[in-house]
């Protein structure tokens, strides 16, 4: 039977643990804990830095082309050194990635970041974030077959709508507005049967439709697709309701809605 350390030997432990954390996040400006030698202290500090940056990389590959060799380990330099993570899971660093630019660009040292920055990545997280999902499309009981203007639309919770200000599908190494476009950029990623995430553009029609299927669970495909009209100031509401059946069933032919909700 051991006995335990020391209550000051702990405290010591940790202490020293902290000021090696410490150092190997900021080494230009923290020094190490005495004792360790250079070498060492190298090793830690190349480990623990490519580790994140590369796995950054992967995440966010056009950023990383955007920014480009010098400009990359730089950045991510600074949301090593300066970002509080709040979560230990390496499944989350991208996330946290996210918020460290959202506060970046709230201070001084995003005064120089590209306007777009903040929702190309969160376009190129989104991916991993739906790829990664535990979403399926079994938990919501629904009639894959269901009368779609009579019953209730369900949209699958693996096909995500997004809207942009930014074209952030086309921005990239030799694409880097610098004014947004008049109309914002509506995309949809679905993940399929295989795993694989799709993306896909969206009309202002299609998107709304979506955002309404979602926000409003209780209505009829028929009565989402009147209100629609309402909102669009379609001056044949009928027609306008039949043209968005013919798009709901598209929707339920590609994926995107699974049938009618049976809940």
């Amino acid at each position: 039977m051991t006995s335990a350390a020391p209550p000051d030997m702990s405290a010591s432990l940790v202490a020293q643990q902290d000021a090696l954390a410490a150092h190997i996040r900021d080494p230009e400006r923290v020094p190490p804990p005495p004792g360790i030698e250079e070498r060492r202290l190298k090793i830690y500090r190349e480990l623990f830095f490519n580790n994140v940056e590369n796995m950054l990389a992967g995440n966010f590959p056009v950023l990383r082309r955007i920014y480009g060799d010098d400009g990359w380990p730089t950045l991510i330099r600074a949301f090593y050194r300066d970002h509080d993570c709040q979560t230990p899971l390496f499944t989350e660093l991208a996330r946290e990635f996210l918020r460290y630019l959202q506060v970046r660009a709230e201070d001084d040292a995003g005064s120089d970041d590209p306007p777009w920055l903040q929702e190309l990545a969160h376009y190129e997280w989104v991916e991993l974030a739906l790829q990664i999902s535990e979403a399926r499309n079994d938990e919501i009981p629904h009639d894959p077959d269901g009368d779609l203007l009579e019953g209730r639309p369900l949209v699958s919770p693996l096909a995500w709508p997004l809207a942009y200000v930014w074209p952030v599908h086309r921005i990239g190494p030799d694409y880097r507005p610098d004014t947004p476009p008049a109309a914002p950029t509506l995309l949809m990623l679905r993940r399929e049967a295989d795993g694989t995430v799709s993306f896909h553009a969206l009309t202002p029609l299609s998107f709304r439709l979506l955002q309404r299927l979602d926000a409003e669970p209780e209505l009829s495909g028929l009565d989402q697709l009147r209100a629609l009209a309402a909102e669009a100031g379609a001056a044949d509401a009928e027609a306008f309701a039949r043209e968005g059946a013919a798009m709901l069933a598209h929707m339920r032919a590609e994926g995107t809605i699974l049938g009618t909700r049976q809940d």
